[in-house]
């Protein structure tokens, strides 16, 4: 269930390039939004924090609530239930932390902001909100000039067979049922990989096109029955079962040719590795897909373990 929304907004054009999928999508879910804003200080070049201007500060303050509230008038005019917050500090420290706090179940996220556009896919803070606040996320890319009304006509539901690829199911199928969207169930069948430097005898192709089949066969009838479950929803879907060694470029090459508005992916798939707070095929789509994309966080911030540098700075300011 999403039942709070989080929308970061730090001034820019391109930040509110998710306002119309912030539009879109609310409706669906009935979700009070909250607008926040991070005020950053300034630090001098040796890294230490500058002296504040109290006059200069109160000021910038007022500006960003003035900012604010006039996103949150557009945005009452279509019935969103709207709150303001502005915070302090690091933006992405802050925004992970008032996201933890305040129980968000989904971050809208633009992949660049103030700081303007990069050669990278997504922007430095967004990296770390993304890799660190274990949320749900709706990422859209800054790059593409966002519509004034958005519609998703067509969504790419990425399903591996597993129960945690079907975490995306249930929001899916809502926003499919209120904007009439046709829904592509998209799997990859990956071939069994060898260690033999030498063309296969006979007899290895021959039972590794057998598996291959099988598993293929399986696909087919577990992707027919969600379909089929899918239409007693009015929710149109069809099937698209690729064979594969390479899966990330094989999902990748799906989303795109199913012209996609929407990809959908849960966090984790088949593997369900907890180590890392996505697993590979939502991490490649992060660092290379040019769709908006939803990403649905399957495990919380206790279930990943922390890495050795989240561990160590604990440790160094426990001292």
């Amino acid at each position: 269930m999403i039942n709070h929304i989080l929308v970061p907004l730090d001034g820019s054009e391109l930040a509110e390039c998710v306002l119309p999928h912030l539009m879109a999508i609310a409706p669906v879910t009935g979700a009070r939004v909250t607008l926040i804003h991070v005020l950053e200080r300034t630090h001098s070049p040796h890294g230490n924090a500058a002296p504040v201007d109290l006059l200069g500060w109160h000021m910038q303050k007022q500006e960003s609530q003035a900012y604010l509230d006039r996103i949150a008038e557009r945005l009452r005019t279509v019935k969103l239930e709207v709150e303001l917050t502005i915070l302090e500090g690091n933006p992405a420290e802050a925004l992970i932390e008032f996201a933890r706090s305040s129980e968000a179940d989904l971050l809208l996220l633009s992949t660049h902001g103030r700081t303007g556009l990069s050669e990278w896919n997504v922007s430095s803070v967004v990296q770390k909100i993304l890799l660190r606040s274990y949320k749900s996320i709706l990422l859209i890319r800054a790059y593409e000039t966002p519509p004034l009304e958005v519609r998703y006509n067509q969504l790419f539901l990425a399903i591996d067979g597993s129960t945690r690829a079907e975490y995306i199911l249930p929001f899916a199928i809502s926003l499919a049922q209120s904007h009439q969207s046709n829904v592509t169930l998209g799997m990859v069948i990956q071939k069994p990989q060898t260690m033999q430097r030498f063309p296969l005898s006979e007899e290895d192709a021959a039972w590794i096109q057998q598996f291959t089949e099988k598993n293929q066969n399986e696909a087919s009838h577990y992707l027919d029955q969600l379909a089929t479950q899918l239409s007693l929803k009015n929710v149109q879907a069809d099937v698209k079962i690729v064979v594969s060694e390479n899966a990330l470029g094989a999902v990748y090459d799906m989303a795109e040719d199913s012209r996609a508005d929407l990809i959908m992916i849960a966090a984790h798939g088949y593997s369900g590795e907890r180590r890392w707070p996505y697993g590979s095929i939502a991490a490649s789509l992060i660092a290379y897909g040019r769709t908006p994309l939803m990403i649905m966080q399957d495990l919380s911030e206790n279930e990943v373990p922390q890495t050795h540098a989240e561990r160590a700075v604990r440790e160094f300011r426990g001292r």
